[in-house]
């Protein structure tokens, strides 16, 4: 058993295409393995900005012999088949075996070196690699045929064991040789074996394994920044990178002027990152300190002094811009900039920017004026709506869109408005994501959801619905954001009123001498498409809605069968449904709830094939059995307790009611015939389980849930 080594080597390789490069080299070379009948105990791959290298263990000196059968034509088939046959297998009539009346061709394929093997290898997953993006150079590259790399191939190191698996890609040849350091040991290597790789590049100041770059990098930098009393701010992402960019990374700690953190931590932290790939640091008390973390590619003589003094002054260059787009931004007050977005296009059938804002501003008054988001100001909120979107013109969020909001914010703040409005137009974006933080701001939730139902249902209207993997609005997101404002705020309305009222609120609100112009045409369009929605029946987005709630519930381990029970009662107020859920789940889950569902579901298959659809009870004409007694004494005590139970939104206390019919009705069914003779009995025994079916409707639909 050998170990094989593959290094190919290149112009540098962007550090965000590397992890993928070395998922992409494993996949294409275990995919030809497997091709050729080979197997190896592991794969191991690297990547560095100037190399993408592959080690396999334990590979066999040749692959097996097989020997594999080919049916043929069956005997007496015409000349032709069994003509066509022998040519396909290169073998005469007299070599094929006869069974069962068929002719079959036995082939013995002997073993093959597996450095013949790999030698084709090699340049197949060259040819093959899936680079996001690739080029062609040199004089070969007139040529569509010419090899595409992700930049210049240099050179390629293929060892099986000690020796060189000969094989050639656009006149690079393989061989042993390899390059180390670019400046500390730019000459050449010759690399013995697999077992020698790593060793002699590191001797050669090159770190091979990624893994061991970002440990150096990870502990380097948070110890310089203890040793200045000083706390990194951890950014796994930023490790990965600078370790993308480095063969031998040494992290410098450098300081910047004071006086730049008179601009807001995260546009700071923003440029350091995104310009320079710096690590900051925070103070004792949890600020920002003017203290950043370069990662150099070299083990400098002066210790780094030097590199520390170049990257203070291009960081201190990008910090100047930054402090200059914040101080320009201030100068103008966000009413101002809020007028400039009635030339950027939101959506060409939607509008511009600033119709949406008009439409948001409506809706957040209105969600807050009918208490749906309770203890909210509307002027408040129509306030944020109308100022929430106009930093989207600033200097600042034109250079780091993701600003947008937080500069909002901090712009707001610092002219001079409500603290309530600052904050919410800083949170109007939240929750982006399923970890993200959930506002709970009255003005901020009001905005926040205004913001989204009004997306969702635009985009509906003009029939921009996802579809199965493709969701270029991203309304799938803003479904699910919607759903976490409702619930985490415990916001009680019906989601399909609601959405019918707001649909007149966004048409709403146009005085007679603003009904002109190109975008009370578009307002007037829009409400057309949002009433036609309306008069046709298309609960699309209503649907839509109740569908992400299920997908996130099943996803915090609700059942889809259950929440359909618990719909049918709770409707579409979320909070109630996913409150009633969550008890009816837990319910059933119970002994006592197991059985209720099967006796519910006895009843209702008996009532279905009776076809009684309702539970009008007369007065008895007959003294009933002990167990119909029972459970008529169990049901006038349950229905009340179940009833008003639901009515405070106790589900627990509704479903210890109905737990209280299970024995009475596993009672009824042992010792009672419900199609008795006497029609009188029959009739009023089958209303006694309509009572019960009914009962249990009233705290949910127990016909929904499976088993």
């Amino acid at each position: 058993m050998t170990d094989f080594l593959l290094e190919l080597r290149s112009e540098e390789i962007p550090a965000r295409m590397q992890d993928k490069a070395r998922d992409d080299l494993a996949r294409l070379f275990a995919a030809e393995l497997e091709k050729a009948g080979l197997k190896t105990d592991a794969i191991v791959t690297f990547a560095t900005p100037r190399r993408l290298a592959l080690i396999a263990r334990d590979l066999p000196a040749e692959t097996a012999a097989v020997s594999e059968e080919v049916k043929g034509p069956r005997v007496g088939a015409p000349p032709q088949a069994l003509e066509g046959f022998l040519r396909k297998t290169g073998l005469a009539e007299s070599d094929l075996i006869e069974r069962d009346g068929v002719l079959f061709a036995v082939i013995d394929k002997p073993g093959r070196h597996t450095s013949d093997v790999l030698a084709e290898a090699i340049p197949a997953i060259v040819r093959a690699f899936p680079w996001p993006k690739s080029m062609r150079w040199g004089e070969a590259s007139l040529s569509t045929e010419s090899l595409r790399w992700v930049r210049p191939l240099h050179g390629i190191v293929a060892l099986l064991g000690e020796d060189v698996v000969p094989c050639e890609i656009a006149g690079v040849q393989s061989g042993a040789a390899t390059v180390g350091h670019r400046f500390h040991h730019p000459g050449v290597i010759t690399i013995g074996s697999a077992a020698d790789y790593a060793e002699k590049l590191h001797a050669c100041h090159v770190i091979v394994d990624q893994d061991e770059r970002r440990a150096i990098i990870r502990e380097r930098a948070t110890a310089l920044a203890a040793e200045a009393g000083l706390e990194l701010i951890a950014d796994e992402g930023l490790v990965a990178e600078n370790a993308g960019l480095t063969e031998w990374p040494v992290p410098l700690l450098g300081r910047f002027d004071a006086d730049f953190l008179q601009v807001p931590p995260e546009v700071i932290q923003l440029t350091a990152r995104v310009n320079q790939k710096y690590f900051v640091c925070r103070d004792g008390a949890g600020k920002l300190a003017n203290a950043f973390v370069c990662t150099a590619n070299i083990a400098a003589t002066d210790g780094g002094a030097a590199i520390v003094e170049g990257n203070r002054k291009v960081l201190a260059a990008r910090l100047s811009d930054a402090r200059f787009f914040y101080e320009t931004d201030l100068k103008v007050p966000l009413a101002e900039q809020a007028k400039k977005l009635e030339k950027i296009v939101f959506h060409e059938k939607l509008g511009t920017v600033a119709d949406k804002v008009e439409r948001v501003a409506k809706l957040a008054e209105w969600l807050a004026t009918e208490r749906i988001v309770p203890n909210c100001d509307p002027k408040l909120a129509r306030r944020t709506a109308e100022l929430a979107k106009a930093d989207l013109v600033t200097g600042m969020v034109g250079e780091f869109p993701e600003l947008q909001g937080l500069m909002g914010g901090y712009y707001a703040a610092a002219q001079g408005e409500d603290e309530a409005v600052a904050d919410a137009i800083r949170d109007q974006y939240k929750p982006v994501g399923q970890g993200d933080d959930v506002p709970t701001a009255p003005v901020t939730v009001a905005v926040s959801l205004a913001d989204k139902l009004d997306t969702l249902m635009c985009f509906f209207a003009i029939d921009e619905k996802p579809t199965g993997s493709k969701d270029p609005f991203a309304l799938r997101r803003a479904a699910l954001s919607v759903i976490r404002l409702i619930l985490e705020n415990d916001l009680r309305f019906s989601i399909d009123d609601t959405l019918e009222t707001m649909t007149d609120i966004i048409g709403m609100g146009w005085p007679e001498e603003s009904r002109h112009g190109d975008r009370y045409e578009r307002a007037r369009r829009l409400d057309a498409l949002l009433l036609n929605q309306i008069a046709t029946g298309d609960a699309g987005l209503h649907w839509f809605i109740i569908d992400r709630f299920k997908v996130q519930q099943r996803d915090n381990g609700l059942r889809h069968d259950v929440i359909d029970a618990a719909f049918q009662t709770s409707g579409d107020d979320l909070v109630s449904l996913c409150n009633r859920s969550r008890a009816l789940q837990s319910f059933i889950t119970t002994e006592d709830g197991a059985n209720l569902l099967a006796g519910y579901k006895r009843a209702a298959n008996i009532l279905k094939k009776e076809g009684v659809t309702d539970a009008e009870a007369k007065p008895l004409s007959y003294t009933p059995e002990n167990a119909e007694a029972d459970l008529i004494a169990a049901l006038d005590a349950a229905e009340p307790a179940a009833a008003n139970a639901v009515a405070a939104e106790d589900f627990e206390a509704a479903m210890a009611a109905l737990a209280t019919l299970r024995a009475p009705i596993d009672a009824f069914f042992d010792n009672v015939t419900v199609n008795d003779s006497d029609p009188a009995k029959r009739a009023a025994r089958l209303a006694l389980l309509a009572r019960v079916r009914d009962a249990v409707h009233n705290v949910a639909d127990f016909s929904k849930i499976e088993g």
